[in-house]
């Protein structure tokens, strides 16, 4: 742990490229989408939308990538086929659930994601891990997505613990610098397949290889 920082009292789980390999499902839904609409999508709007809210996402894809109809519409018919997507494999990361098994034996935990309410809720359901979290928070439900801060501090204000108390394990660039802001102790465990970028990587004050060798002794616990 770095500095002198308070002792963590709680910690703050990012969903997509933590506990989830998600990120690639995303990529492919979002752009068999947009391409079935006449929209236009490359690698560059997968990168941009990382971390976006679902209203964030949803307009983008109606604003900039061409897709018709109301950014409403469009979030619930994607995330309808992502839950589709998860009901048929749920794409846990290796170590990942047992990860969050062993924090939840010895903090509160929370989530703080930028997926919608309704895949959070799908996700934890069919992973077994519904029980293991004390509070879980869509980018939805806040007014700005990552990287601003909102979601993080919401999950601390859930949890009843300052954000200076928590620790956030995040996986990409948009995540590390949300959690950041928000004051909480960073864990990075970068994606492999989008990785964050070096700025983003040195604020991180703990870096790991894997989700799996995640546990309270890597937090002071």
């Amino acid at each position: 742990m770095t500095g002198n920082r308070r002792p963590i009292e709680a910690v703050v789980f990012d969903l997509d490229g933590v506990i989830l390999q998600s990120e690639e499902v995303w990529d492919e839904v979002r752009a068999g989408y947009v391409r079935d609409r006449g929209g236009r999508y490359d690698e560059r709007a997968q990168r941009a939308m990382m971390g976006m809210s679902a209203p964030e996402w949803s307009r983008f894809l109606h604003e900039e990538l061409g897709v018709p109809g109301e950014p409403e519409r469009i979030s619930a018919e994607v995330a309808a086929l992502m839950e589709r997507r998860y009901r048929e494999r749920l794409p846990l990361i290796d170590g990942a659930r047992e990860a969050v098994e062993r924090l939840a034996a010895v903090y509160p935990l929370a989530l703080a994601s930028s997926s919608n309410r309704s895949l959070i809720d799908a996700v934890l359901e069919l992973a077994g891990l519904a029980s293991s979290f004390t509070a879980t928070v869509s980018s939805e439900e806040v007014a700005r997505g990552k990287p601003a801060p909102d979601v993080y501090l919401e999950a601390a204000r859930r949890l009843g613990v300052p954000a200076a108390g928590c620790a956030a394990v995040e996986d990409s660039h948009g995540g590390i610098r949300s959690a950041r802001e928000a004051g909480m102790l960073v864990v990075a465990v970068p994606n492999p397949t989008y990785p964050p970028d070096a700025d983003a990587l040195a604020a991180a004050d703990i870096v790991l290889d894997s989700i799996a060798s995640l546990t309270p002794a890597t937090l002071g616990g």
